[in-house]
């Protein structure tokens, strides 16, 4: 979908890149995002103090709540897994409302963002299970009998790739269709009042699909830290 008016496409227009920012415009605002990110992670761990200030407050509350919700599902040894876990949740969650801001973009609604997400979590679950099992992992994918194997093995070789592009396209598809449906409303009824409704359900919207795929990556890691049965 083209956008209006994108504030950080117009600076890369300035800088002559004009052609590449119209074509990656998800990749210029995943960078603003990661410095967002970045600068509040700063600001949260600078001065860190025993009875924390507001923005202390917010973060811990936020953190530990999603590593208490972690390590429920994984166990105790999933803990070490858990800032990249929470990093991939606040990336997603941060990229889905940057779409409700006017100029700006959300990064997710772009497919080649949201495969490389699946790409980091999904290879991430399988070496987590060869940490814990070492050659051993392999037993996840043979199923519960030995003659089983032929059978089995094709199966969850297939059914663990298909994570990638379930993952994949749930988000990009969730992403963009909430990006053209306030496109459309945009060019019918006008930029302030008919987007209005749009806009609030995509609050919850991006809270749910970043919520969504944190917690698949979650079960994916936990599974492969389980004992095969």
């Amino acid at each position: 979908m083209e956008h209006p008016y994108l504030f950080l496409v117009k600076f890369f227009e300035m800088l002559k890149l004009d052609h590449w920012a119209h074509n990656n415009p998800h990749v210029i605002y995943m960078w603003f995002a990661m410095i967002i990110m970045i600068f509040f992670g700063w600001l949260a761990g600078r001065n860190v103090q025993l009875v924390p200030n507001m923005i202390q407050n917010i973060f811990e509350v936020l953190v530990s709540g999603l590593e208490e919700f972690m390590v429920t599902i994984t166990g105790e040894e999933g803990r070490w897994v858990f800032p990249l876990s929470a990093t991939i949740f606040l990336f997603i969650l941060l990229g889905n409302l940057m779409g409700l801001v006017p100029g700006l973009y959300p990064p997710t609604a772009s497919i080649n963002t949201t495969l490389g997400l699946a790409l980091v979590a999904v290879p991430f679950s399988w070496m987590v299970g060869i940490r814990y099992h070492g050659i051993k992992y392999i037993k996840h994918f043979c199923g519960p009998v030995w003659w089983m194997i032929p059978l089995m093995l094709p199966i969850e070789i297939i059914g663990h790739f298909a994570r990638v592009l379930s993952l994949t396209f749930r988000l990009f598809g969730n992403m963009m269709g909430h990006e053209l449906v306030v496109g459309i409303l945009l060019g019918l009824a006008g930029m302030f009042l008919a987007p209005l409704p749009i806009m609030a359900l995509g609050v919850f919207v991006a809270l749910v699909q970043a919520f969504v795929f944190f917690l698949l990556s979650v079960m994916y890691i936990a599974e492969a830290i389980e004992e095969s049965h």
